[in-house]
């Protein structure tokens, strides 16, 4: 089963740090090796709109194609994280995407150690239980990333590139023994966020969240259990 989990929660982040959120006070990324894509990933699709090296992967979008890997393991839990560098200026519609921390009862979203969001397990029909493969992509979201197509990948600014870099696969693969434990995002071996991971998460969403699926009166949340308060 592959791992595709939209995060359809847009962030627009300052280039200033002084609106930049409070420290979480722990920094899960600092606790796991980085590797070189070789070692962790393949390429999935549009081959040659990608390049790497043992250190760096280049992909880009243009009006032909865009591009996508895929870890070489499926896992059952993991910490999967990458250093993006992303297309300035105008990119509406443009999507490239690598961040997840997953485990068995949540799955957190983090952009530079900062929580963005928290995904607990409400229900077993909406949780991925079966090992998954990780995705990483660029590619045009134009029909529904910018308020259901207001805005269109405009092509005279071709190519759209993404430099991916320091990657991070750890956890537990599909062909870990049984006793392999899930990493943690947080110092609580048991999983879940700190009061300070907390603050810093509600303060990015307060503050820089322009879509909220849970807000959504389009999308059916029956199949949404995390909505519900």
């Amino acid at each position: 089963m592959a791992l595709f989990l939209s995060l359809l929660l847009i962030l627009m982040f300052p280039s200033t740090n002084a609106d930049w959120p409070p420290s979480p006070g722990y920094w899960p990324s600092s606790k796991f090796r980085p590797m070189s894509f070789y070692n962790g990933f393949r390429n999935l699709w549009g081959p040659g709109h990608q390049s790497a090296d043992q250190n760096a992967l280049t992909i880009w979008l243009d009006r032909t194609s865009g591009s996508g890997f895929k870890s070489v393991r499926p896992f059952r839990s993991g910490y999967f994280g990458a250093s993006i560098k992303v297309q300035p200026g105008y990119t509406a519609g443009v999507i490239t995407a690598f961040y997840i921390f997953w485990s068995p009862k949540e799955i957190i979203f983090l952009v530079d150690d900062v929580p963005i969001r928290r995904y607990p397990k409400k229900s077993a029909a909406t949780f991925p239980l079966r090992p998954m493969w990780v995705y990483g992509s660029i590619w045009d979201a134009s029909s529904w990333a910018t308020e259901d197509g207001k805005y269109k990948a405009d092509y005279r600014y071709q190519p759209f590139v993404a430099k991916y870099t320091n990657f991070k696969a750890n956890g537990c693969s599909a062909y870990a023994p049984a006793w392999c434990r899930p990493v943690s995002a947080s110092p609580f071996r048991s999983g879940g966020l700190t009061r300070q991971q907390y603050r810093a998460m509600r303060w990015v969403q307060r503050n820089h969240m322009v879509y909220d699926y849970c807000k959504d009166p389009k999308r059916n949340h029956a199949l949404t259990p995390e909505c519900w308060t």
